[in-house]
């Protein structure tokens, strides 16, 4: 007789719950967020902890807002899950004086190796969906353009740059990007998938240390789009391009090899907008016709980085 797994056989027929979860995790050691066959992602872990400690009889598939690549990290990362709800409600060692949600963040942070974190559990509000809900994503670059006064110990998550940048020349040309339009020129293609995409703000700012910080927001990235526009921006910050050429790039709508597309370690995802709960259900309705019109483009919806 087969020994038993000690995993909960929770029917298929379990009434499911669907948990948001926010994510940090440092991508520095990842392969990116999606799962890849033989490869360290953000997602097989999570999904690896959430059955671990849900004792779920085989993994329950996560679904993230934004599918950072190789190397990207996140602050704000934003996923949801379906899972039983007896398997929830269960949570071992859990305190009876605390809810599910409690208990199964504690569980989460002894599960999950030090990279990764789950912040908040929470069950979602009706008609949720962490991906096709969201209405705007965050991602912040950083830079370093004093290496003497670099910081070793922020070294995975800020970009060492040699030449000393001018933030209002960049501000000047970012301005330009600003709206809806085919980000071809600043995006990997992939077949079937469209480039349009709304900018919402670009920007750059020194922080207190003096780091140059670039606040970049849209509606979704297509593929390399944010280090491909920062590598652009760059280039004007040293005086080696004019604030005119990154729009002239954009207007092009094809890639220009003289756009260097920057390093993964500097791009993190700091945040993702939602509208009201009472109209979650309706943007994620939207938001799939739209995808579905647009053939092909879900493959990249919310990508940034690589």
């Amino acid at each position: 007789m087969q020994e038993d797994s000690g995993l909960s056989r929770i029917q298929p027929a379990a009434e499911l719950v669907r948990l948001r979860l926010d994510v940090a995790y440092d991508g520095t050691d990842f392969a990116g967020w999606a799962a890849q066959r033989g490869q360290r992602t953000v997602q097989g872990e999570l999904e690896r902890a959430l059955a671990t400690v849900l004792r779920l009889a085989e993994p329950a598939p996560t679904t993230c807002a934004g599918r950072t690549d190789a190397g990207v990290h996140a602050r704000g990362q934003v996923c949801h899950v379906d899972v039983p709800r007896p398997a929830y409600s269960a949570v071992p060692g859990r305190d009876s004086t605390h809810p599910p949600a409690v208990s199964l963040l504690r569980r989460l942070a002894g599960a999950l190796p030090a990279d990764v974190r789950v912040r908040g559990v929470r069950e979602a509000p009706a008609g949720f969906d962490a991906r096709f809900s969201a209405v705007w994503r965050r991602y912040a670059y950083r830079v370093c353009d004093d290496l003497a006064a670099a910081d070793p110990l922020r070294r995975r998550e800020v970009l060492l740059h040699a030449r000393p940048l001018d933030v209002a020349a960049m501000n000047a040309a970012s301005h330009r990007l600003l709206g809806e339009h085919d980000f071809a020129a600043f995006c990997r293609r992939r077949e079937g998938a469209t480039t349009v995409r709304r900018l919402l703000d670009l920007s750059w700012e020194r922080d207190a240390s003096g780091l140059a910080i670039a606040r970049v927001v849209a509606d979704a990235f297509c593929h390399s789009m944010v280090r491909a526009l920062v590598g652009a921006l760059l280039a004007v910050g040293v005086g080696q391009r004019p604030v005119e050429w990154p729009a002239a790039v954009l207007a092009g709508r094809l890639r220009d090899s003289a756009v260097n597309v920057v390093p993964p370690r500097g791009l993190t995802l700091e945040e993702v907008g939602y509208p009201p709960d009472d109209e979650l259900a309706a943007r994620a309705h939207a938001a799939r016709r739209r995808r579905t019109v647009e053939a092909g483009d879900g493959d990249s919806a919310g990508a940034a980085g690589s």
